[in-house]
Formats: structure tokens, C-alpha cells, sequence
């Protein structure tokens, strides 16, 4: 399942990454008018910032050991703070993409290495449900795809979120 998953975020990587990088800086740019909405620019940077966040998950869960507390609390993160500190729309569009798709070359790494046995590393993010570190992961791929639609402008938009699955 590690390797399932790590060929699922590659091929997003490898399909998205020229489709992104012919997106002209007045589409990347642009923000609905008056609408508190991220640009494209922004939405590719919150993936960057998704991107970190989850790198430290999928570390933790992927070597919880048996005295770990259960489950795993992660945290959260203030996205509209980060997306603001990080300042993407004074970044160049392609260095942002060519980062984005670095990162999530290496996360797929990662993946790839993480025991097919801590998929079932149980989290929980604040009060939420009990989650798998697999689930996790495919959460954030999920995430990243409907971004990447929304973001390119196409028509149809990957469904996030998802229904959580239920509590143990």
C-alpha cells in the first residue's frame, strides 16, 4: 500500500507539474473581485504549506513506536497565516511550481519507505475522529488533487472533503 500510494502522488506530480507551468501570471495571479479567495499563486502555496505540515505526520506516524500515546495528536495549522507569511504572491510563479513538485517527489519517497504496518498508526487531529496514518495520506493527496483542479480552472473539481471515516 506505501508503494500504491507513492505512485498515486507521483503521477499527480508528473501529470500537473507541465500543465502548471503554462498558466500565465495573470491567471496565477488573479483573485475572484471582492471575494477574500486565494489566487491561483496563493492555492499552489497553501499545497507547499500542506505539503510541510503532513511531512511531519507521515514522519511521526511512519515511526510511532508501541509507547507512543494513541493516537497520534497532530496538530493543525493557521493555513490563511501561512499562506500570508510565506508570501507567494510576491513569489516567481515557476520557482513555486518547481518547489511544490520537488516537495512532493520527496514526500512520494518517503511514502514509499514507511512500513506497510504503520498505515494502521492511529491519529487524531484535536477532537476529530481516530484516523490511520493510510488514511492521512491519502487524505492529503485527495486534498492536493482538488486544489490542483480548482487552481488550473477545470471543470470538474476532485470532491474534498471527503466523509471521515468513523470513530474507534
Amino acid at each position: 500500500m506505501p508503494n500504491e500510494l507513492a505512485r498515486r502522488l507521483r503521477d499527480i506530480v508528473a501529470a500537473e507539474l507541465p500543465v502548471l507551468a503554462t498558466l500565465s501570471d495573470a491567471h496565477v495571479s488573479s483573485k475572484p473581485a471582492g471575494s477574500d479567495s486565494w489566487s491561483p499563486k496563493q492555492e499552489l502555496g497553501h499545497l507547499i504549506d500542506s505539503a510541510a505540515n503532513n511531512h511531519l505526520r507521515f514522519v511521526r506516524g511512519a515511526i510511532a513506536t508501541e509507547t507512543a500515546p494513541k493516537p497520534l495528536l497532530f496538530d493543525g495549522y493557521a493555513q490563511n497565516a501561512w499562506v500570508s507569511i510565506h508570501g507567494y504572491d510576491d513569489s516567481p510563479w515557476q520557482e513555486t511550481v518547481a518547489f511544490w513538485g520537488q516537495y512532493n517527489t520527496f514526500l512520494a519517497a518517503l511514502i514509499e519507505r514507511i512500513p506497510a504496518s504503520a498505515l494502521a498508526t492511529e491519529c487524531t487531529f484535536a477532537a476529530g475522529p481516530v484516523l490511520t496514518l493510510g488514511f492521512v495520506i491519502d487524505d492529503y493527496i485527495v486534498h492536493m488533487q482538488h486544489h490542483l483542479d480548482h487552481l488550473i480552472g477545470r471543470a470538474v473539481v476532485t470532491p474534498y472533503p471527503r466523509i471521515k471515516p468513523q470513530t474507534t
